[in-house]
């Protein structure tokens, strides 16, 4: 596989009041085309930080990240960035919000209008064009956002804790449409997470990360796909590896 996205000493600080605080220090990382790669760590050890810097939305304070072999200087059109928060505009139905990133591109309007559709229907939300943000349920915002993010073909995805708020049914059942979306599109995906079963159900390699981002562990995961959880976890590979990452998450605490 080829390097895709990499970033060298990456050093990212925040200044207020004359003090500066540091929340990524000489960070590298190199990620494969075509690979999920899932990041595990506590909050406040940089791990939104770090997608941001990824994401081309904010500048390091050092060092330097490259997509294709080339410096990110900004949000490029190949990285779909799914954030935490609910971004859906609330004066758009469903529909109009996944056509969003094509009528910023200039779509006309039929054929973004059936990309969207398209979409719409793949992420369990057939019947719901219409509705606003506010007529929907957590989860049913979180498959439009999805889809939203799909609609623009990126070639990596970026996503930040996207199903942590859900209930654990829920969250099972998203992150199964993920991989199949995935594996259909052949997207790169950087998966950040705090849950340890997720971080292994979805990637194939996590990385742990400490305080300042630094990396504890970079583990390939070896475990055949298609992933079934409640299958996993009586998998003696999976039970290994969860140990592995649990203590070294609690190494990093102390």
């Amino acid at each position: 596989m080829t390097a895709l996205l990499q970033t060298k000493e990456l050093t990212k600080q925040f200044a207020k009041d004359d003090v500066a605080t540091v929340a990524l220090r000489d960070f590298t990382l190199s990620i494969e085309e075509g690979s999920f790669v899932t990041v595990l760590g506590r909050s406040g050890c940089g791990k939104s930080t770090m997608l941001n810097l990824l994401a081309g939305l904010t500048e390091p304070s050092a060092g330097e990240v490259r997509y294709r072999d080339r410096r990110l200087t900004g949000p490029d059109t190949e990285i779909g960035y799914l954030t935490q928060s609910d971004t859906l505009m609330p004066w758009r139905g469903v529909l109009r919000n996944v056509e969003m990133p094509l009528e910023i591109r200039g779509v006309p309007a039929a054929e973004r209008r059936e990309v969207a559709a398209a979409l719409v229907e793949r992420v369990g939300l057939g019947g719901f064009g219409d509705h606003y943000p506010r007529e929907l349920s957590g989860g049913m915002r979180r498959r439009a956002s999805l889809a939203r993010t799909l609609a623009g073909n990126p070639s990596t995805l970026l996503m930040d804790e996207p199903f942590g708020a859900l209930d654990a049914q829920l969250r099972r059942e998203l992150q199964e449409e993920l991989l199949a979306l995935v594996q259909d599109g052949g997207q790169t995906v950087v998966f950040v997470t705090h849950d340890i079963e997720e971080a292994i159900l979805l990637g194939d390699r996590v990385v742990v990360l400490g305080g300042l981002g630094r990396i504890l562990l970079d583990h390939p995961i070896e475990l055949p796909r298609p992933r079934s959880a409640d299958e996993l976890r009586v998998d003696p590979v999976f039970v290994a590896l969860h140990t592995e990452l649990a203590r070294t998450l609690k190494e990093a605490a102390r």
